[in-house]
C-alpha cells in the first residue's frame, strides 16, 4: 500500500507555489505515494494545476464541520506524515488527535512543541535562503538531508492549467499579429508586496504599445475598482482590462497561454513562473521581500531590483519605497522586448 502525506500551506497563493517543491520530492522520492495539500478555498485551483499533488483538502471547509468529524477526516487519510510548511496551531491539534504518525513543524513555533513530534531548527526571518529551500528543509524527517541548489527546485515548480481557456479569451490571444507579444501586467499586489507604482505601470503600458505589442490588465474586481481612472487614461494602451473578468482556473488559462506577465512579489508572478510562462518580477532591496527570498522560480523567471544594498530608509514609510520605484519603465520595457526574437510585423 502506498504511503499518503499531508503537506499543509494554509495561506496565500504565491506561498503555496513556492511549497510545490516540497510535493514534487516526496513523489521523486516515494514514488507511488499520494501528496495531499491542505490549502485555503482559494487556493484549490493551483493544487489541481499541480502535477504533484494528488488531492486537496480544504481548510475552511473542514473546520466548518464538527470537531469529531474534523478528527475523522483526517485520520481517514491514513497519512504517515504531515508536514506544516505554515503554522496553522488548530490544524497541528487536529492532526495529533488524529493519530498522524510523524507531526513536523518548526522549533520556533511553541504550539509545535506540544503537537508535533518531529522539530526542525528553521528561523525563516534572517534566512539567506529563498522561501523554496525554506520550505524543502522541513522535509529533514523524512530523509530529505541533502540540500537542492535553486535551480534543481525551480524544476519542481510545476503547475498546468486544469481547465482549457475560454473560447473568447482564445481569440483575444489569437488576435494579435506575427511579431507581437501579449504581455499580462498587474500592477496591484493586495498588499503582499512593495508597489511599482500605477504611473510605472501606465507609462510601460504606453512603451509596450508604442513597440507593437498587446497589454493586458489583470486584478480583482476590487482592484478594478481602484484602477478605474487609471484604465481610462490608458485604454488606447490595452488590448484588454480583464481586471474581475477572469476565475482562478481561467486566470491560470490565460497566463499559459500569453507570452509573459510583469508584477511585483504577488502569486500571479509566481504562477507565471511556474507555468513555464516569462515572469518578470519587480522587487526592493530590503530583507526579506528582496527576490533572493522571494524571487519566482521556473524556466522563464527573471527579476528586477535596484541595486542598493539595502533601503532601509524606506521601512517607516513603505508605500513611499524609493528602491522599487527606482527601476525605469524603460528599463522594464526592454527587458520584456527581449523575450522573444521579434518578427517582422505584418500589415493589418
Amino acid at each position: 500500500m502506498s504511503q499518503t502525506f499531508l503537506v499543509s500551506r494554509t495561506d496565500a497563493i504565491g506561498d503555496v507555489v513556492l511549497t510545490l517543491p516540497v510535493c514534487g520530492q516526496l513523489k521523486q522520492r516515494h514514488p507511488g505515494c499520494r501528496v495531499v495539500l491542505i490549502g485555503r478555498t482559494y487556493t484549490a485551483p493551483v493544487a489541481a494545476a499541480c502535477p504533484w499533488v494528488d488531492a486537496f483538502l480544504n481548510l475552511d471547509e473542514l473546520l466548518q464541520q464538527p470537531e469529531a468529524t474534523q478528527v475523522a477526516t483526517l485520520r481517514a487519510y491514513q497519512a504517515a506524515a504531515i508536514v506544516h510548511i505554515f503554522p496553522n496551531k488548530r490544524l497541528a491539534r487536529l492532526a495529533q488527535e488524529a493519530g498522524i504518525p510523524v507531526r513536523i513543524g518548526t522549533r520556533n513555533r511553541w504550539q509545535h512543541w506540544l503537537t508535533c513530534n518531529r522539530l526542525v531548527a528553521l528561523s525563516r526571518r534572517h534566512s539567506p535562503l529563498h522561501e523554496a529551500q525554506l520550505n524543502l528543509q522541513l522535509l529533514q524527517p523524512l530523509g530529505f538531508s541533502e540540500p537542492l541548489a535553486l535551480s534543481e527546485i525551480a524544476s519542481l515548480v510545476r503547475l498546468h492549467p486544469a481547465e482549457p481557456l475560454a473560447a473568447e479569451l482564445q481569440m483575444l490571444l489569437q488576435a494579435r499579429h506575427a511579431g507581437q507579444l501579449n504581455i499580462i501586467l498587474h500592477p496591484r499586489s493586495r498588499g503582499s508586496a512593495r508597489e511599482w507604482g500605477l504611473d510605472n505601470f501606465g507609462q510601460l503600458a504606453r512603451l509596450l504599445h508604442q513597440a507593437g505589442h498587446r497589454v493586458f490588465i489583470t486584478g480583482t474586481a476590487a482592484e478594478g475598482e481602484e484602477l478605474a481612472e487609471w484604465r481610462q487614461q490608458h485604454a488606447a494602451c490595452l488590448a484588454a482590462d480583464l481586471t474581475g473578468q477572469l476565475t482562478l482556473p481561467q486566470f491560470l488559462a490565460f497566463i499559459a497561454g500569453a507570452d509573459g506577465l510583469v508584477a511585483g512579489s504577488t502569486g500571479p508572478l509566481h504562477l507565471a513562473a511556474a507555468l513555464g510562462r516569462h515572469a518578470l518580477g519587480l522587487y526592493p532591496p530590503i530583507r526579506p521581500m528582496h527576490p533572493g527570498r522571494w524571487g519566482p522560480l521556473g524556466p522563464h523567471a527573471e527579476f528586477m531590483v535596484f541595486d542598493k544594498p539595502a533601503c532601509d530608509d524606506c521601512r517607516t514609510v513603505p508605500a513611499a519605497c524609493h528602491c522599487i520605484r527606482a527601476i525605469t519603465p524603460l528599463a522594464v520595457a526592454t527587458q520584456v522586448l527581449s523575450w522573444l526574437p521579434l518578427r517582422p510585423m505584418e500589415p493589418c
